[in-house]
């Protein structure tokens, strides 16, 4: 302030302009000197399919309407013409002097919930985007502090706030960044406060943020080595322990299929290895692989100038995996983790691997390369391999394998493969409750077939005939699996997006299948308790 009154400092020169400079110097003043703004997010149910519902204003709204507005809000809300369906919003301003601006957001009907046609809760998924929507008003405005209802569902309304306000611009002048509201929760004493919800909404959307940022970061300044720098600052004093292992490790360790990947680049490979142990030293383990292609030029084999675009983003596995092990440290799960990461860049060099190249791996088995451009369950196999020593009670790699799922699902939800009818009713559930759904792939014997029938190798990282891609790239990933359990999830599809369809994330990198993973991981965790507890309860 003390500059700023320095700055506007009135002149002594002609009385009247002096007096003009005064007065514009106090506006100044009082301008900066004023309160923050704060705004509120309300929700209001309504029939859809009736054009007559006047529509009912959540717990919180109808307790602000009556309390603060003595019923003028949804008085207001009538007038504005029709009631907000999902998805829309209505802003009213100055209704009273707490809040400068009141966001009410259409939430549908009050009936909704799980529908098992689209294997979705609309219910949380409608407040997601109905306090996205609402944000991003109040997020035009400017205002400071924008305090949110939980609209039946504190978490999702979380998820739903924290994730809309986030913007990629770290590289943008700081003068001409947008604004960036704090989102907080709007708390009626005479109401019940799920306070817990909200921040596990919070640890949720800020994972997802978490990976969205290290997506979103150019390959020149994301090489692996950064990448790992990176991970060191962002999981210091996290309860996450970081290791990070350079190239003569991973040769010490027999990584061919990993290093001859990364043959191509002057930048040198990183494997780095996350730990945290919420269970103590005895209980196994689950195991997250991570693919981490800091960039993917497609080798020899590269790819049209449109594919490149969006391939700093080739390293999503990777993001997926820090982001999740951070958020369980944060939530304090009691489970342990064990996240293996191996980083490259994958680019067209005197030493790349060459279609044609044969690469022997740690298990005795031998990689012919048919394509180098489907060097994707390349990178993982070597991680497959060398989590075997950790005895996992289960391994979930995330990649971004396959294009073709694109073809297959657009941008609604990522292909899961898996060995185990159990991990997939979980990751489901996991999809249903977040809103980010999986589908299940089969991994039938008939793909393997397809990558396993050369007569001089024994895997191919292309399969033999038309189609079936991503499903090829797993059944090769299974040829290296150890033992036990397994996931892959290909997440190639949901690496970006267009800011259409879900309207908690802008146009860019998405972040998914982050609170999928982390939910997916939780609910595990609250079965086994559950379990334990039964168990207990039966032996007394």
């Amino acid at each position: 302030m003390i500059v700023w009154r320095s700055l506007l400092k009135p002149v002594a020169t002609k009385p009247f302009g002096g007096l003009l400079h005064r007065n514009y110097a106090q506006a100044v003043l009082d301008k900066c000197a004023s309160p923050p703004s704060k705004g509120l997010i309300l929700g209001i149910y309504a029939d859809e399919e009736d054009a007559f519902d006047t529509g009912t204003l959540t717990p919180a709204g109808a307790r602000y309407n009556e309390a603060q507005t003595n019923g003028r809000l949804l008085e207001l809300v009538r007038l504005a013409g029709p009631i907000p369906k999902r998805g829309e919003v209505r802003v009213f301003y100055d209704l009273e002097p707490t809040f400068k601006a009141v966001a009410v957001c259409g939430l549908g009907s009050d009936c909704l919930g799980y529908n098992s046609a689209e294997k979705l809760d609309e219910s949380k998924e409608a407040i997601r985007n109905a306090v996205a929507k609402g944000c991003r008003e109040l997020q035009k405005l400017e205002t400071n502090f924008i305090y949110v209802e939980d609209m039946g569902h504190a978490e999702s309304a979380a998820e739903g706030a924290h994730m809309s306000v986030w913007i990629n611009q770290e590289l943008k002048r700081p003068n001409k960044r947008k604004f960036v509201p704090h989102c907080q929760l709007h708390v009626d004493r005479a109401l019940p406060c799920d306070a817990d919800g909200w921040r596990i909404g919070i640890v949720k959307a800020e994972a997802q943020n978490l990976a969205r940022q290290l997506q979103e970061m150019p390959s020149n300044l994301m090489t692996p080595t950064t990448f790992a720098q990176n991970v060191v600052q962002i999981l210091a004093n996290s309860g996450v322990n970081v290791e990070v292992k350079v190239k003569s490790w991973a040769e010490a360790q027999g990584m061919t299929s990993f290093l001859a990947v990364s043959k191509g680049s002057c930048q040198p490979p990183i494997f780095l290895e996350l730990s945290y142990y919420g269970a103590g030293g005895k209980e196994k383990p689950i195991v997250l692989v991570g693919q981490g292609n800091t960039f993917d030029s497609g080798g020899i084999c590269a790819k049209p100038c449109h594919g490149l675009q969006n391939m700093r983003g080739d390293m999503s596995g990777a993001a997926c995996v820090v982001a999740t092990c951070r958020a369980i440290a944060s939530l304090k799960l009691p489970v342990n983790i064990r996240g293996l990461i191996p980083l490259c860049e994958h680019m067209i060099g005197c030493n790349a691997i060459k279609p044609g190249d044969v690469v022997p791996v740690k298990n005795g088995k031998s990689i012919e390369v048919v394509d180098a451009d489907r060097e994707g369950p390349m990178v993982l196999v070597d991680a497959l391999l060398y989590a075997e020593i950790f005895g996992p009670k289960y391994i979930v790699d995330v990649a971004t394998s396959s294009e073709h799922v694109v073809d297959s699902f657009g941008r609604v939800c990522s292909a899961v493969y898996t060995n185990s009818e159990q991990l997939w009713q979980r990751i489901k559930n996991a999809g249903v409750h977040t809103g980010d759904r999986l589908w299940r792939l089969p991994l039938w014997d008939y793909f393997t077939q397809q990558v396993c029938s050369a007569e001089h190798v024994d895997v191919q990282n292309v399969g033999r005939g038309v189609g079936g891609e991503s499903c090829c790239q797993a059944a090769f990933l299974r040829e290296f699996l150890p033992c036990g359990q397994w996931m892959h999830i290909d997440a190639h599809n949901v690496m970006t997006t267009k800011g259409v369809d879900y309207p908690y994330l802008r146009a860019g990198m998405a972040g998914r299948p982050t609170r999928t993973l982390i939910e997916f991981i939780a609910q595990g965790v609250c079965k086994q308790t559950d379990m334990c507890v039964q168990k207990t309860a039966d032996k007394k």
